[in-house]
């Protein structure tokens, strides 16, 4: 496959504490002058809401003030919490140049849904909806879960580019043995991804181990004051990224 876009982003699943390291590592980018609001993304549950939110110019601490107290919490069986919170946020626009990664029932397969189709509130609504912790989310009559049950960042299914950023909250040093467990099935991914697109070149951005250290048990993902304090730490990852982006492209360079 020929890439057509020199920039793309595949954004990964990890909770309330991934999207707070995804737009961390996300928005020191883009204040940096990456444009990855114009780079086509793919986002996986937590993800998803970072590919929006970076698509349509939502800040994290903007999200955050528009939430205040209604940030949510698992586990919550209700039918169209999740679609409710995200209407808050991202009210009904599209993105364009958004695709989420979703699981349908009762197959669990694997299905990309476009942003150019749907509001994102109901992408998000449906690529993060946990099995046993949060409803399931119906989008023109096809019932979908949490896009992790199958792969918490799906890069092979991203788009072409000669570059991709693949941002996975959950690999590296997060939660020891099921951290790497993780992220050899993402190099996998992230193979069949550079088969399918001779000469594209991969950056793999996952937390250091400072920011691992806030968030030792899964349970703690979902926990609001570990992300705040995630994102200054993913912040600050992600201006060591730009510079290693500015000494391959320079700092003038636009994706």
């Amino acid at each position: 496959m020929v890439a057509t876009n020199s920039l793309a982003v595949s954004y990964g699943g990890g909770g309330l504490f991934g999207i707070a390291y995804l737009l961390g590592v996300s928005e020191a980018l883009v204040d940096g002058g990456v444009r990855l609001d114009l780079a086509p993304s793919l986002g996986t549950s937590a993800g998803s809401w970072a590919a929006a939110a970076i698509g349509l110019g939502i800040r994290w601490q903007t999200a955050l003030d528009v939430l205040g107290d209604d940030v949510p919490r698992v586990p919550d069986p209700r039918s169209g919490r999740l679609r409710s919170v995200a209407a808050e946020i991202f009210g009904e626009q599209r993105a364009p140049l958004m695709r989420a990664v979703v699981c349908s029932l009762p197959t669990l397969r694997r299905v990309v849904l476009s942003g150019a189709d749907h509001a994102v509130a109901d992408l998000v609504a449906a690529s993060s909806a946990v099995p046993g912790l949060l409803a399931p989310h119906r989008i023109d009559g096809h019932r979908y879960v949490d896009g992790g049950v199958r792969s918490m960042v799906s890069a092979d299914l991203a788009d072409p580019a000669r570059d991709l950023l693949v941002m996975a909250p959950i690999a590296g040093p997060m939660f020891g043995p099921a951290g790497r467990l993780t992220e050899r099935s993402l190099r996998r991914e992230m193979r069949e991804w550079r088969a399918a697109n001779s000469g594209g070149h991969l950056w793999l951005i996952r937390p250091n181990h400072a920011i691992a250290e806030l968030a030792r048990r899964p349970d703690q993902l979902f926990d609001v004051e570990r992300a705040r304090r995630c994102y200054p730490r993913a912040y600050e990852q992600g201006a060591g990224i730009l510079s290693r982006w500015n000494e391959r492209y320079g700092a003038d360079s636009q994706p």
